[in-house]
């Protein structure tokens, strides 16, 4: 089980926005975006959250229930020690500007 807080959290250590969370997933982005949404743990198509889940270990995130060993209770996300950078698939990076651009946009 996965809550959206954690979501959230994983999100920001991969430092990966919603769309590149999607790719990751193979899911859409209006699903992440209802995931995110969620209070509390993420109800909804039993694939789609093992797919999320399956694509942020994969990624190097370790999701931490409230019956796991550690410091403190309650849950949580951390990276494990050795990771690499998630593989991004089919997925653009921003075009670059062209002064020809900016002289259209003055």
């Amino acid at each position: 089980m996965i809550t959206a807080n954690q979501l959230r959290a994983a999100r920001a250590l991969l430092n990966i926005d919603q769309r590149q969370t999607a790719e990751l997933a193979d899911l859409s982005v209006p699903t992440i975006q209802r995931m995110e949404a969620s209070d509390g743990v993420i109800r909804g198509n039993v694939d789609s959250l093992m797919k999320l889940v399956s694509a942020l270990e994969s990624a190097g995130v370790e999701l931490i229930n409230p019956d796991s060993t550690s410091s403190a209770t309650g849950r949580g996300v951390r990276l494990r020690e050795h990771i690499t950078k998630p593989k991004m698939k089919n997925i653009k990076p921003p075009k670059p500007s062209t002064s020809r651009s900016l002289e259209r946009a003055r």
